[in-house]
């Protein structure tokens, strides 16, 4: 599994430094305390997982993370709690409070590689099996329009129903494939074959009307050359 590390601590990037190399399943390709050097690293390398400061002094790792349009997952490594809140919004895949400890680290690279894993196994799929109740259903790609956040649970809008499910958006955005779904929001992800129109800040899948956040629009640009 490939990553970068971001700070713009050079004591903090030795301390990801050391426990990465202690992880055997990860490779940290590259350490940046420029923001902006790291953004043209990520667009031009496969990159699976980013370890990301959050107060940097040209750009946080918000705003840095709402830029990317090719997004990796994300360790964020912060000295402040205040916004856990928010970077789960962004589907991070944990949030590393600084100091922290090498099995803390380790953890929180579990849950990634967990990601990575159901990625590749999935690649080759076209349908997945979702769990409802007691039961697991098995749902062809082809036939969702769009799936809705729900506190813990994401709804998966059919074509002749729904389901709901315990899932994350983080887990459905490397087990779907790229090329038919898109993230247009924090709360939905669209079927890219069953939107009928795209406006400014909505896009409509046949009389329903779905939001498009502004930290989402990029994923919109080029959609006519898919």
């Amino acid at each position: 599994m490939n990553a970068i590390a971001l700070d713009d601590e050079p004591l903090a990037l030795e301390v990801v430094r050391s426990h990465a190399s202690k992880v055997p399943f990860l490779n940290l390709k590259a350490e940046f305390t420029d923001a902006f050097k790291a953004m043209e690293y990520i667009q031009k390398e496969n990159i699976d997982l980013i370890f990301l400061d959050i107060k940097m002094p040209d750009i946080s790792g918000i705003d840095f993370m709402n830029s990317l349009n090719k997004k990796p997952m994300v360790i964020f490594t912060t000295a402040y709690s205040e916004h856990a809140v928010t970077s789960f919004e962004l589907d991070a895949i944990d949030y590393l409070l600084k100091p922290f400890s090498l099995s803390r680290f380790v953890k929180g690279c579990n849950k990634a590689y967990e990601l990575f894993q159901l990625r590749n196994k999935s690649g080759s799929s076209d349908f997945i099996f979702l769990k409802t109740g007691y039961e697991q259903e098995k749902v062809q790609f082809d036939d969702i329009l769009y799936l809705e956040a729900a506190g813990n649970y994401v709804n998966f809008v059919l074509k002749s129903k729904s389901l709901l499910s315990r899932m994350t958006f983080a887990e459905l955005e490397v087990i779907l494939p790229k090329n038919k779904f898109i993230r247009i929001h924090r709360s939905y992800m669209v079927a890219v074959s069953a939107i009928n129109r795209i406006e400014r800040h909505q896009v409509h899948i046949n009389d329903i009307q779905i939001p498009v956040s502004e930290s989402y629009m990029t994923n919109l640009n080029g959609l006519d050359k898919r």
